[in-house]
């Protein structure tokens, strides 16, 4: 097991002085109380985390993960493997659905590239880790060395740093890697202990037959590997990707640092899942963004008592799902942050 634990590391605590008057405020805008929903349960939190009365998420870092994935080989996966690397080229040169809501949102856009099987030349906008060439076949043995998970852990460890440095009010972890729903499957069937049938499903487009077929490597998968995870940690080794550890390091480091972390889809909410598992106190920094089209998505969500913003039958990744929730909480600010109260609009309240 994994000795040196920088993730067990206290979590900002929450600022309940912000929390308070944030509430006060709600209660004084003129709405009736409870009127605009989870869009005040969100105000009030933001004001919590970031110590503030009224909050603000203006300041937008997007970080996406890259990694490729051994099991692969297995047949797990409807695309090939050289279109994580051709995907980290579309990131950077604006053509990707999430480059194009960077753009929208005026958000910083930063791509880390783990390690891919087939070899990359070095792209401008890209930081180029060099983990590895991909994890190793998890079906056959661990995904990764331990001194691989530190690197990874660190990796979005140290972009939430660059976040932080940047004046970043929101942090967004996004995704890319060919296989990564089999190894994010196979830790989450692992976590919840829950059967593989009830949470496989088809990724990028896999058929019955495709699915069927992934359930069977997945499942041979815990049977191999069952014996020896012990711990979270151990799954990751395990089980994991580069780009899931990354994610995993990142929304650790956001506790830590006192920065607001927005979840996207079935990768994304494994890697919480996991970060949830590792420091507790981390599940409180994390908002989930919505609810995807990933079969396996909605019992991880439950597990964290997740209430997602969205019900929009996304699967596509990249934190795509949750820059498209960004303007909810953009709006969830400026409700509370800028409508008048009773007293400022002359607006009689509701009698005591």
């Amino acid at each position: 097991m994994i000795r040196l634990q920088w993730w067990q590391e206290p979590c900002q605590p929450l600022d309940h002085v912000a929390r308070s008057k944030a509430l006060a405020r709600q209660q004084q805008l003129t709405k009736p109380a409870g009127s605009l929903g989870q869009l005040e349960h969100l105000a009030v939190h933001l004001a919590a985390l970031q110590g503030r009365e009224r909050p603000s998420v203006t300041q937008l870092w997007i970080a996406i993960f890259a990694g490729d994935h051994g099991v692969v080989a297995e047949g797990v996966s409807a695309y090939p493997q050289e279109v994580t690397g051709q995907m980290l080229r579309n990131f950077v040169t604006g053509g990707a659905a999430i480059s194009v809501m960077a753009r929208q949102l005026d958000a910083a856009l930063e791509v880390v590239d783990l390690g891919t099987a087939v070899p990359l030349e070095a792209l401008p906008g890209v930081r180029h880790l060099h983990v590895g060439a991909g994890t190793q076949n998890f079906r056959r043995g661990p995904a990764m060395t331990q001194a691989q998970v530190l690197i990874a852990l660190e990796a979005g460890r140290d972009s939430v740093q660059r976040a932080r440095q940047a004046g970043a009010e929101l942090f967004i972890g996004g995704e890319m890697g060919i296989g990564n729903t089999t190894s994010a499957t196979a830790l989450a069937c692992c976590l919840l202990d829950c059967p593989v049938v009830d949470l496989v499903g088809p990724g990028t487009g896999l058929d019955s037959a495709g699915v069927a077929h992934k359930r069977e490597v997945i499942e041979a998968a815990l049977a191999l590997h069952g014996p020896d995870i012990q711990a979270p940690i151990d799954a990751l080794v395990r089980l994991g990707g580069f780009e899931v550890a990354a994610l995993v390091g990142a929304y650790l480091a956001c506790a830590q640092r006192g920065l607001p972390a927005m979840v996207d889809g079935f990768i994304c909410s494994v890697a919480a899942l996991l970060a949830v598992r590792l420091n507790p106190a981390c599940r409180e920094w994390l908002i989930f963004a919505h609810s995807g089209a990933e079969p396996g998505h909605q019992r991880v969500l439950d597990a964290m008592q997740a209430e997602p913003l969205l019900a929009l039958g996304l699967r596509l990744g990249e934190g795509s799902g949750a820059a498209l929730a960004v303007p909810l909480l953009q709006l969830a600010c400026h409700l509370h942050n800028d409508m008048a109260t009773f007293a400022e609009a002359a607006v009689a309240e509701r009698p005591a």
